[in-house]
């Protein structure tokens, strides 16, 4: 299981905006819980970039996805011990928030579950704000349903646009509606709120159209919230990154995606080997390029894609292959700017598509 952190002193978590309701509405802060035990040393392993980590100070300031916080919360841990006189605030506020926080100039590195959008970028360059792109794991967005619903094994993607679509709402609301043999039983539906890139990749994947969907479901940041409101609800089925599905797995069940070839689930393996689409994707951290110049956040970013594969792998996510992150590393040094994307959801990307697009 993976545990989740409060860090003291130096490290000062600020988990911004998360919601829970009928409908997505505007965030609000989420407390963390603390550790049930004591995680043992993030250092341990560590390949270390060449700084006196004791020379650091100041504030690093992080904000935006959810489903890429777990990563980033390891590398903040570790650089913690490593530098605790560098304060990190790191907040949860989804892709989207996290972007309109960047691009206003508020945050140095933004957490990403999708590219950045076109109308994103525009914003940062009315502002002045140049950012270096970095892809840091690839994820496998999982439909998850409680456990004792023995029904729902596999669902097409056609299945999951009806139950999603804007004209599903308050109009497919049980179960028997998607497949007549199923029961005539209310079908609760769990998700991410909009400002989230989750939200925007699964919409684009199922639906057809990124931000598109019905609005009568419980929406949230927090994908802890939605894992723990679909354990709860026998009638229930939602989506969120594959590691709250990992966390969870005693407590929900992965429901097999048919994209045509066969039904297939959500695994290491099938997120790693690009058989389960629609609905793998890479994740990303943004940083400000003038950032880079402040030794600390040089530091954190080297730090955290020179153990990318150890993060992702401790955080339940898929690692890049090692030349992933030796080009992120070369974009780093090399201050380059800009998105490899058109900007927005990347729908069906592999990590080999991923890898030729870096490499250009």
């Amino acid at each position: 299981m993976i545990t989740r952190h409060i860090i003291s002193l130096s490290l000062i978590a600020l988990l911004l905006t998360a919601c829970v309701g009928s409908s997505p509405t505007e965030p609000s802060s989420t407390p963390v819980p603390l550790p049930a035990t004591s995680p043992p040393s993030p250092t341990a392993a560590l390949l270390l970039p060449e700084v006196d980590f004791s020379s650091l100070s100041g504030e690093i300031k992080i904000d935006g996805s959810s489903t890429v916080f777990p990563i980033t919360e390891r590398v903040a841990l570790a650089f913690n011990e490593l530098s605790p006189q560098v304060t990190i605030r790191l907040g949860v506020s989804g892709t989207g928030g996290g972007f309109s926080r960047f691009c206003a100039g508020e945050t140095d590195i933004s957490n990403a579950s999708r590219p950045i959008k076109q109308s994103e970028m525009e914003t940062c360059t009315a502002n002045g704000i140049t950012f270096v792109e970095l892809p840091v794991a690839f994820d496998g967005l999982s439909v998850v349903v409680h456990p004792q619903n023995d029904w729902a094994q596999c669902l097409t993607v056609a299945e999951l646009k009806r139950m999603w679509s804007p004209e599903a709402e308050t109009v497919i609301t049980r179960w028997n509606q998607i497949r007549a043999d199923w029961p005539d039983a209310p079908l609760h539906l769990y998700g991410a709120g909009i400002d989230s890139g989750t939200y925007d990749y699964f919409t684009s994947a199922t639906v057809g159209q990124e931000g598109v969907s019905r609005r009568d479901y419980t929406a949230s940041e927090d994908d802890y919230l939605l894992a723990q409101d679909v354990a709860g609800d026998r009638f229930g089925l939602g989506f969120f990154g594959y590691a709250y599905y990992a966390e969870y797995a005693d407590q929900l069940r992965a429901v097999a995606i048919d994209n045509g070839n066969g039904c297939v689930a959500p695994s290491i393996e099938t997120i790693s080997n690009g058989q389960y689409q629609p609905l793998a994707r890479p994740i990303f951290i943004y940083v400000r390029a003038d950032r880079l110049a402040q030794a600390e956040v040089r530091t954190f970013v080297d730090l955290y894609l020179q153990n990318g594969s150890l993060f992702a792998t401790q955080a339940l996510y898929v690692p890049l292959p090692s030349t992933a992150y030796e080009l992120a590393l070369r974009r780093v040094e090399r201050r380059r700017t800009g998105s490899i994307f058109s900007g927005g959801s990347q729908v069906g990307l592999s990590i080999e598509q991923l890898l030729q697009l870096e490499d250009r």
